[in-house]
């Protein structure tokens, strides 16, 4: 491979591709960066086996050696979990991870380019970045990346530490189609409420589809967000996750932690001041969300 062609996708991902099969694509960041070792790498594992026994084949998708990687073997799933040298890479940072020959880790944004590029239409994840809290205009690259992109994205919507109104407020004036699976709030990450209000409720793989083959007949730009709620018995207690998020900010306010390492220092602070309560809860809406983007992608396919 060259920088004329930056992608290596696994053999077995061309051939489900090429053969019409369901494919679901996963991110990195979630093992490099958003989870504590070893239950990154027994996750990652974990949501490609749960991708598998729904009849679908897993995409990780990863920066290995300045090459954009689609669908990972074991060996190097488990390098991204345990290596110190991984780079956490959105899209502003891919020409510098060619060029430079980086490891990287792919964040929401960078693994949608990518798995567009590649011709996959689903992605899983566990939460989008958003509109930040605070008076500055603070919005991740998530966001245009969704205006941008034609993907199913299946989320429990955007992690809580966000700025949830503002976050949904921009993903309707840029257009992206929110869809609730089974709800009509979008969910809340750890919370399987918001209080705010879906485009539309979905209740089977089958009528996701639907919408998605409507967009593609439209020839309209954007992704589309299928937010899942946190299973019930994961679910954090409102009160506990108000206390928590409140201290975990009030610290980072203190430190003064900003940009791109607030995020995962307040989903890392929650962990630990809930009893691993929200890593928990992260962990089972991971596991959900690879389920169902397996049964979209199967009847897709």
């Amino acid at each position: 491979m060259s920088e004329s062609n930056p992608f290596r996708i696994s053999r077995e991902v061309t051939e489900a591709l090429a053969e019409g099969r369901a494919v679901v694509a996963l991110e990195s960041t979630v093992i490099a960066h958003g989870l504590p070792r070893p239950l990154n790498l027994e996750t990652a594992l974990r949501l490609e086996a749960i991708v598998r026994e729904a009849g679908a084949v897993p995409a990780t998708i990863a920066i290995l050696e300045g090459m954009l990687s689609v669908g990972l073997t074991e060996a190097e799933v488990r390098h991204i979990a345990e290596s110190d040298r991984i780079k956490k890479i959105s899209r502003r940072d891919l020409a510098l991870a060619l060029a430079e020959k980086w490891d990287g880790a792919t964040t929401v944004a960078s693994t949608m380019w990518i798995a567009h590029r590649a011709g996959i239409r689903v992605f899983a994840t566990g939460g989008i970045g958003g509109c930040h809290r605070g008076s500055l205009p603070d919005v991740s690259a998530d966001l245009p990346e969704l205006a941008s992109t034609p993907m199913l994205v299946v989320c429990s919507g955007a992690k809580v530490v966000l700025d949830l109104p503002a976050t949904r407020e921009w993903l309707e004036t840029y257009g992206v189609t929110l869809l609730g699976y089974g709800v009509e709030e979008m969910p809340a990450f750890y919370s399987r409420t918001s209080g705010l209000m879906v485009d539309a409720r979905v209740d089977s793989p089958e009528e996701v589809a639907r919408v998605a083959a409507a967009q593609r007949a439209l020839k309209m730009e954007g992704a589309i967000l299928v937010t899942v709620p946190v299973p019930v018995d994961a679910e954090v207690p409102a009160a506990l996750l108000e206390e928590v998020l409140g201290a975990a900010i009030d610290e980072a306010e203190r430190a003064g932690i900003k940009g791109r390492e607030l995020t995962p220092f307040l989903l890392s602070r929650m962990s630990e001041q809930s009893g691993g309560a929200t890593l928990r809860a992260n962990i089972a809406l991971l596991e959900n969300n690879a389920r169902v983007a397996a049964s979209v992608a199967r009847a897709l396919s």
